[in-house]
């Protein structure tokens, strides 16, 4: 299996959903960085499951263990590893549906792929539950990112069809995105959050699920990072973005809706500022040829309804060969998307401190 992602620094992700632990191993992180294990717990928590009706019931405290890497919580430079154990599983929840894959799931692809040898409970290696590891990175790479004035953050977009604001392409600012990370619920406007929240209650009554939209931006980038046609900034961020499970969509700035106008509307024009460059739009997302621009980077994510639901399915049995039905059981997520948006930032950051780690003109002490 391919878990391994990364240039400048490469995370290698490892465990099962219903194995003994997950967790991660970073490589190539800056030595001497005296890491905040409270803000490192802080992002752990607001991906965990269990908190909260919208979530899984699954209980999982998402403590970590530093395995290597640090001495007196200061980076050393070598492989940093933590490992987050799992402490709520049920695998006997799986053991009726072992050769039933369920839809829209890796079970199927996974079997062919691997001959049947894959960990089908709670699906294994392509659980959700990997990205505990993404979101240890991703708040590892934030304590680099602040010191230079690099801040990402991100809310809910949409769920199902209730939309949330949408950032300002142009004026996105760090005490904003601060702001979002800080609420339980992270949208712009509250009252279309109580929308939101009612409409995965919903679902959550009839078994049923649903997805949204994830918007996040990265403000403080520098012009002049990435590199043309296959390593830009689109690339890599879309890279990691897709290593998230449920995840099906990307887009950058105006995204789809920029060929539904004329150049002269999507072209972003430049302007001076302070001695400084910039543009008076920002369609591109803070992007162009791959490379950064120095306005905000700002893309959105689209997140699949969660697979796992309590309604009756169509399948096959893979050991009889025959059609079958599936009736799920287990502790599943009505809607993945409020835990989704702590990973989509880690992976924002990480590819963020990819891309700058590979820029000689940046010092790192």
């Amino acid at each position: 299996m391919s878990s391994i992602w990364g240039s400048n620094i490469k995370i290698s992700l490892f465990g099962q959903s219903h194995g003994k632990a997950v967790g991660v191993t970073i490589h190539d992180f800056p030595a001497g960085v005296k890491l905040d294990m409270k803000s490192i717990s802080g992002w752990m928590k607001r991906r965990s499951p269990g908190q909260d009706l919208f979530s899984t019931s699954r209980k999982e405290e998402d403590s970590f263990e530093i395995l290597s890497g640090i001495v007196d919580e200061k980076t050393t430079g070598e492989p940093l590893t933590a490992v987050i154990y799992n402490k709520d599983i049920k695998s006997q929840d799986y053991e009726d549906i072992a050769f039933l894959p369920r839809p829209s799931h890796a079970d199927y692809a996974a079997h062919i792929r691997y001959g049947g040898h894959n960990d089908k409970r709670g699906g294994g290696h392509f659980s959700g539950r990997l990205t505990a590891g993404l979101v240890f990175a991703g708040g590892v790479c934030e304590q680099v990112l602040e010191k230079k004035g690099v801040v990402c953050g991100a809310h809910i977009k949409s769920i199902k069809d209730i939309e949330d604001k949408s950032f300002d392409l142009v004026n996105v600012s760090a005490g904003l995105l601060r702001e979002l990370r800080a609420k339980d619920f992270p949208v712009i406007d509250d009252k279309v959050g109580n929308k939101m929240k009612q409409a995965i209650l919903f679902a959550r009554e009839k078994g049923d699920s649903v997805g949204g939209v994830i918007e996040c931006a990265i403000v403080g980038f520098p012009a002049g990072l990435g590199d043309p046609m296959f390593d830009g900034v689109e690339n890599k961020i879309s890279s990691l973005i897709f290593g998230i499970p449920a995840i099906k969509g990307i887009e950058f700035g105006r995204g789809f809706d920029i060929s539904k106008i004329y150049g002269s509307q999507a072209n972003d024009d430049f302007y001076i500022e302070h001695s400084k460059v910039k543009t008076h739009s920002n369609n591109n997302g803070g992007i162009n040829g791959g490379i950064t621009n120095g306005m905000p980077i700002v893309f959105r994510v689209a997140v699949k309804p969660t697979p796992s639901i309590f309604k009756e399915q169509n399948t096959v049995n893979l050991k009889t060969m025959q059609n079958a039905k599936i009736t799920i059981q287990g502790r599943h997520d009505p809607c993945i998307v409020k835990r989704a948006v702590p990973v989509v930032e880690a992976a924002a950051n990480i590819a963020a401190l990819d891309l700058i780690l590979g820029d000689k003109r940046w010092i790192w002490t």
